[in-house]
């Protein structure tokens, strides 16, 4: 497995990590046990949450018990945002949710630290120097040890790391965009600012929800059972284009012996200042294949064939 640095910081993590988004609904505890082991076996160290998934903190909890007797092999991202009540205050990005949220983060993981705690999205309501200070305060009590934004503009993203600078807060190590070869919109302004100012990119789903895969047929009923069987995300892919993309894409693979989907993950992982791509997976099985996906490197030809296929970012 290859590590890389999470952005600016020292700490290394594993070029695939576990998203754990399915963790608490789609995955039982038993399950997030299977996941996690497998994981480690394959050297995959980096692992993401929030409090939000599973109904409201059960990925956290179900994953703090897979992890008990590993927390030196892991590095653990979490985030806080979200609504989690009904009361005015059980959302955001005020120091009044986050010092609320990250208690109940470490309670639910079982652990005294979190090593990235991101800003799961933009809170407008909220002065951003209060939100940086309410981090900034985390890290240095060492209950985080980095913080992230998560669906941040690359102006949001610049703004709050200049005012780190400017008062010499804790400043934001990764951002963590929706990100793959069909959704490239963050290489029109976030992915060069990140390059120039060294902040870690996380992509979140890197398949596109499995339509990457190729496992989808144009003009066929998805698979009984498969996400895209439910899941409008999944279905507004099930374009011609997209197909016509896909049946382009599949020979380069196939010359390599590889399927469309490590393509998608080796080309994400080719990109400048990704960090970890965050893949989900439900069973151990899949947690294997995108280890494997890691070890393709493409070469620059490589990569500009596959940019003349999927065209310019939208």
């Amino acid at each position: 497995m290859e590590y890389r640095n999470l952005g600016k910081s020292g700490v290394k993590v594993s070029a695939i990590g576990v998203g754990c988004n399915q963790i608490g609904s789609q995955v039982d505890r038993a399950g997030a046990r299977a996941l996690v082991h497998q994981a480690l076996d394959v050297g995959i160290n980096f692992f993401d949450t929030a409090d939000t998934y599973g109904n409201r903190g059960r990925s956290e909890e179900y994953l703090g018990e897979a992890l008990a007797g590993e927390w030196q092999r892991v590095v653990l991202a979490t985030k806080v945002r979200s609504r989690m009540g009904d009361g005015p205050n059980d959302e955001g990005a005020s120091r009044y949710h986050i010092a609320s949220g990250v208690e109940a983060s470490l309670r639910r993981l079982k652990t005294d630290h979190i090593d990235l705690y991101q800003i799961h999205a933009w809170d407008g309501s909220t002065p951003l120097e209060e939100t940086l200070r309410a981090l900034d305060d985390l890290v240095s009590a060492g209950k985080i040890r980095y913080a992230g934004a998560s669906n941040f503009m690359a102006w949001q993203l610049c703004r709050a790391n200049d005012l780190a600078e400017r008062h010499g807060w804790a400043p934001m190590v990764t951002v963590q965009p929706h990100y793959h070869l069909l959704e490239r919109g963050i290489e029109r302004e976030l992915a060069p600012y990140c390059r120039w100012a060294g902040i870690g990119i996380l992509p979140y789903f890197p398949l596109a929800g499995g339509f990457l895969t190729g496992k989808y047929q144009r003009g066929a009923a998805p698979p009984s059972g498969s996400r895209g069987e439910r899941s409008h995300y999944v279905q507004r892919y099930f374009t011609d284009a997209n197909f016509a993309i896909l049946d382009r894409l599949r020979p380069l693979a196939e010359a390599h012996g590889r399927g469309l989907g490590d393509l998608a993950v080796a080309w994400l992982l080719a990109q400048p200042q990704v960090a970890s791509v965050i893949a989900g997976a439900t069973r151990p099985e899949q947690i294997a294949a995108n280890a494997q996906a890691a070890t393709w490197v493409l070469t620059a030809e490589e990569q500009q064939e596959i940019r003349s296929i999927v065209g310019d970012p939208a």
